[in-house]
């Protein structure tokens, strides 16, 4: 690893400063970038095509081998990277650990498919947790798109890309702030099924074959009036005294029922 000629010592750096602010979504949105931590990601992203705008990285908090090859493999590239103290990196990290070293990314923008015969809708899901893993699910279950609706937690919200695993960088998303948004991004002859925990066909009786939307709700208030009128709800059905599943795991649940039936299309 090269040492860093001049070391960002001081939080006020305007470099250091311009990447906080990504930590917001009118930050992000304002700048078209999000700020991603830690070696996985990063990896990720790079990986994927993903040519950082800016690397941040601290040479006494990046102690693993896979982490000086990845920061080795960014400079060799050209991409511009600045060494940070200690202090200065944590203030810009939004983990417990840090694992020194962080990038400036361009908001991942893949171009949704032209047929997409499998989509996920997030609908009202606050939680990021959540939000992220369905969005991995749906990007290993083959999904086409994933498409974030109403009410939804930002998608490059820190937590959410964190539970993504790197799925932002290789599945399109789409943001909506309206349900007739939402609906000009599918095909006409769609049809939409929502996760409904009281009623509907059981999930493993759709022919997932057929172009489908999947639709995950808010576990506190269920679906919107929108996608309770326009959808077929499907339940996942329980054995004991459960109710429900948490909604990343009852969407990740049909997400690869939708994928086993899928593998079957002849």
């Amino acid at each position: 690893m090269n040492e860093p000629i001049d070391l960002i010592t001081s939080q006020e750096n305007p470099r250091i400063k311009a990447a906080r602010k990504l930590h917001t979504r009118k930050g992000r949105i304002a700048a078209g970038a999000l700020l991603v931590e830690g070696v996985r990601l990063l990896s990720d992203a790079w990986r994927s095509g993903i040519r950082p705008e800016i690397v941040f990285y601290a040479p006494e908090m990046l102690g693993s081998d896979e982490g000086n090859a990845l920061l080795a493999s960014l400079q060799e590239a050209g991409c511009a990277c600045f060494g940070c103290a200690p202090a200065v990196f944590a203030a810009l990290a939004e983990t417990v650990t840090p694992q020194g070293i962080a990038a400036v990314l361009p908001l991942p923008a893949l171009p949704m498919p032209p047929q997409p015969t499998l989509i996920l809708i997030l609908d009202g899901i606050g939680d990021p947790g959540n939000a992220g893993t369905l969005i991995r699910s749906a990007e290993a279950a083959g999904a086409d798109a994933v498409i974030v609706g109403p009410g939804t937690v930002d998608p490059f919200n820190d937590k959410v890309v964190r539970a993504g695993m790197g799925a932002h960088f290789r599945l399109p998303l789409r943001r909506c702030a309206g349900w007739n948004d939402v609906t000009a991004l599918l095909p006409a002859e769609m049809a939409w099924y929502v996760a409904d925990a009281h009623g509907g066909a059981a999930y493993d009786t759709v022919d997932w074959r057929q172009p489908s939307a999947i639709v995950v709700g808010s576990e506190a208030h269920g679906p919107s009036p929108h996608v309770s009128e326009r959808s077929t709800g499907i339940l996942i059905p329980m054995a004991g005294s459960t109710e429900s599943l948490n909604a990343a795991i009852a969407g990740s649940v049909i997400l690869f029922e939708a994928a086993r039936w899928r593998r079957t299309a002849v």
